[in-house]
């Protein structure tokens, strides 16, 4: 028997036990989501993982939304805002920071590299950050809150971008620039389609982190009128632990957008961080 034939069996079972672990992991809590957010209260209150007897999915959907003066939709409009700058100044930034760091080497680079891995270690401080949002008067806007989400993320992006970066020959920048191509141009027109794979997964897991976001949006964006799609599950845990079917279709709710743009960017966000990680 040759040795490929005796490793098969082993491949097989080690492709089975993952496939049963993810089911365990990943599907069984969502379908207990499902069945919640499908029954009525008082069933709900067991917190069982059972098939309803009566389906009262349609009307907690209905109850969901118009909760605290549809709150809902305007949680939806404010992560949508918040999300699609936040993720669009990172891409922007963080690739044009990366790009500069990869080609361009002086003796600073050792420094600003030290403040690009120290963004990802030490963790954010959250009384100096209001201090300094309410001194330029962002405290309590979705300005502020963008900034942070920005600042809190752009270390880890511009490190994909400066890794991939490094995969692109040289002798492009030199053609484009002997063809009289300016530094703008060369990066926004030459360099920046080509990172069309680490755009994709700097857009996928950053638009997950920022949408999905529960601290930030506490402590930097309270109230109301501010509310994000997280901060809406207070809606129904502050009017007791009764309201299981309600809490449970909010959380269905929420997590339907970050969920379909995983399933469809999933090949791609897998290609980016393989091709920067095995070039770079």
């Amino acid at each position: 028997m040759s040795e490929r034939k005796r490793h098969r069996p082993k491949g097989l079972w080690l492709g089975i036990v993952s496939i049963l672990v993810s089911i365990v992991v990943f599907l069984v809590p969502f379908a207990f989501i499902v069945l919640t957010a499908g029954k009525t209260q008082k069933e709900a209150s067991l917190l069982e993982f059972s098939w309803p007897s009566e389906w009262a999915f349609w009307d907690n959907l209905v109850t969901v939304i118009q909760t605290s003066d549809y709150v809902l939709v305007r949680a939806f409009v404010n992560s949508t805002i918040l999300t699609i700058v936040s993720v669009a100044i990172m891409v922007v930034l963080a690739a044009m920071v990366g790009y500069v760091l990869q080609r361009r080497r002086s003796k600073w680079n050792p420094v600003i590299d030290f403040f690009v891995l120290a963004g990802l270690i030490i963790p954010p401080a959250v009384v100096p950050t209001i201090w300094t949002l309410q001194g330029l008067g962002l405290y309590k806007t979705l300005a502020g809150l963008i900034a942070v989400h920005v600042a809190f993320g752009l270390s880890f992006c511009i490190l994909l971008f400066k890794a991939f970066v490094g995969t692109i020959p040289r002798e492009l920048d030199e053609a484009a620039l002997i063809d009289g191509v300016g530094p703008v141009r060369l990066f926004f027109q030459v360099i920046f389609p080509l990172l069309r794979s680490v755009i994709v997964t700097v857009i996928v897991v950053q638009a997950v982190t920022v949408f999905n976001d529960f601290t930030y949006a506490l402590y930097f964006l309270p109230g109301q009128e501010n509310a994000t799609v997280q901060l809406t599950l207070y809606n129904f845990q502050s009017q007791g632990l009764s309201q299981w079917n309600l809490l449970f279709m909010d959380v269905l709710l929420i997590t339907i957008p970050p969920l379909i743009m995983y399933i469809f960017f999933n090949k791609q966000i897998v290609a980016g961080m393989t091709s920067g990680a095995i070039k770079g």
